[in-house]
């Protein structure tokens, strides 16, 4: 028990450091000509990456049998919601001066921000039920039901990367292997037939 709280000790300074670096960028004027657009973009990219993270824990607890990862997989998926929550902030607050109907306007005229603001959705139903005390109230079957939109939600995020970057596509097509090879397993893993266990033979 307590090296698992000194490993998630370990994953929330991680988790933490980017965004440490950012405001320390931000506060010393070196996050470029148009520092608000940096700091969205890169809270941005560090949702997607914790998203991808957190599908990862499957695949690498089943092939390499490293069980325990499954104690983490909760807090990197809220660190994914922490990311996309303030990539909104820095949108609504910092760009937008919570001017609601230029908010809305932006949505309509560029559909990209329409695309990120469906995954933001989507993410908050993950968070919010990411307790034991919600496991319990909605029953397993049900909660795993809803953190399936673990697997769509990622696939918003890449396209809604690959929108704003527009030529550069580089990057998101990054993400998009990665996330198309994490699914994929999932479907191939699916697909496949479970071992029919062998029949005792009765001797008469």
């Amino acid at each position: 028990m307590q090296d698992v709280k000194f490993n998630k000790f370990l994953i929330s300074l991680n988790a933490l450091i980017p965004f440490a670096f950012l405001l320390f960028d931000g506060y010393r004027g070196g996050l470029g000509a148009n520092p608000i657009e940096f700091f969205s973009r890169a809270t941005g990219v560090l949702a997607l990456t914790f998203l991808l993270i957190t599908l990862s824990i499957t695949p690498l607890r089943k092939i390499f049998g490293w069980n325990g990862l499954i104690k983490y997989r909760r807090m990197l998926g809220l660190y994914a919601f922490f990311y996309a929550l303030v990539h909104l902030i820095t949108y609504g607050i910092f760009d937008k001066s919570l001017n609601f109907s230029a908010i809305v306007s932006d949505v309509w005229q560029r559909p990209f921000i329409a695309v990120g603001m469906i995954a933001f959705t989507m993410l908050i139903p993950l968070a919010v039920t990411s307790t034991n005390g919600w496991i319990k109230r909605l029953g397993g079957k049900n909660w795993a039901r809803v953190h399936k939109l673990s697997y769509v939600i990622p696939i918003f995020g890449v396209i809604h990367f690959w929108m704003i970057v527009k030529s550069a596509v580089f990057y998101p097509a990054m993400f998009g292997l990665v996330l198309a090879v994490l699914l994929g397993y999932r479907i191939v893993v699916n697909l496949k037939p479970e071992p029919v266990k062998a029949r005792k033979e009765t001797l008469v």
